[in-house]
């Protein structure tokens, strides 16, 4: 009886998990039926996703979206951009509620492994930093010493501040608050000197102050921080698309490809940008793409060095440094593998 009843059971499991799979496979199918993608990120944050007077999303991860729009379509406008406040980060995924969310929490082993989602490949690289004023005239964290610092409690940060100063031989005192929004506050009022918090929130930060010129965010990190595309588990297909859309932006970057020169490059005799440009291979048709969609993506926004620019540059009034977000080939981890 027991040996009829195992290959029975092995028969049951196999098709239980060839229904998950095929449940979870058409991703591609359901975004092309609706006619746009639905696409989000994490609490709105300047620079990387902000709302304006008339209801328009603007910002690094919108751009990401629209990027991921003319991959699939052709048309970078065909979106639906939403932006989840709190937690609500990984329910929106389950529930089919969006289809990619551009920027979750930072990638950790419980995010990657709990909620049948998957972190499809770095966007941003980040973490803990310090804002200080210029007046202060520090221009690296292991100047600090005997400072006071404005800092959230609950999300590692106190501990993080432990470790560094405790390494460096200097000392602090930590103003501890419940939520970021506390920081700005009590930094215009003179209660602390340093605001100590990931280095996109302290870009926000800075946008908010009067002058953003009279103050700095310090180059180091002292904790990691990875940020990237999150999508349902389960569809392969999806996965690959988001990540080399991502991959072409880089890619981009490096070849020296940008939305204003790509239309002059079809005839270029580079086999690396011809085959970024789908002139040469055709890798789209693995994806269930036109040879074109990489091509289309940065047509539409840009190489990375554009859209970081573009999101984050002196024209923001607050410019921020690329840093660890800067191309490997320039000193920052920012890597997309070949294509071919």
């Amino acid at each position: 009886m027991i040996s009829r009843i195992k290959p029975l059971l092995l028969v049951l499991a196999i098709g239980w998990i060839s229904w998950i799979s095929g449940a979870h496979a058409a991703t591609l199918d359901t975004v092309r039926e609706r006619g746009f993608l639905v696409c989000g990120s994490s609490n709105p944050l300047a620079g990387f996703a902000q709302q304006d007077a008339n209801g328009r999303w603007s910002g690094f991860d919108v751009d990401l979206c629209r990027a991921l729009a003319a991959a699939i379509f052709g048309n970078p406008d065909l979106i639906e951009f939403r932006a989840f406040r709190g937690e609500a980060r990984f329910a929106p995924l389950q529930t089919g509620a969006v289809d990619v969310i551009m920027r979750n929490g930072a990638w950790t082993a419980g995010r990657d492994l709990r909620y049948g989602a998957r972190y499809v490949t770095p966007s941003f690289f980040d973490g803990q930093g310090f804002l200080v004023p210029q007046s202060m005239s520090v221009v690296s964290a292991y100047e600090l010493d005997n400072v006071r610092i404005c800092v959230v409690d609950g999300s590692g940060a106190v501990e993080a501040l432990d470790d560094f100063f405790f390494t460096n031989q200097t000392r602090y005192t930590d103003i501890v608050y419940e939520d970021i929004a506390d920081l700005i506050v009590a930094y215009r009022a003179s209660l602390c000197d340093v605001i100590s918090a990931s280095g996109r929130q302290l870009q926000a930060i800075r946008r908010e102050l009067e002058d953003p010129s009279q103050h700095r965010i310090l180059p180091e990190r002292i904790s990691k921080e990875t940020l990237g595309p999150v999508v349902q588990g389960g569809d392969d297909q999806w996965f690959e698309i988001v990540r080399w859309t991502i991959f072409a932006l880089i890619t981009a970057e490096e070849v020296g490809v940008t939305s204003l020169n790509i239309d002059s490059l079809s005839a270029a005799r580079s086999a690396d940008v011809r085959r970024l440009l789908g002139v040469e291979g055709d890798y789209g048709a693995a994806l269930g793409l036109r040879a074109s969609f990489m091509t289309d993506a940065i047509r539409a926004v840009g190489n990375y060095a554009e859209l970081f620019d573009r999101h984050f540059g002196p024209q923001t009034g607050a410019a921020m440094l690329r840093g660890q977000n800067a191309l490997w080939s320039n000193g920052g981890l920012l890597y997309a593998p070949p294509i071919r």
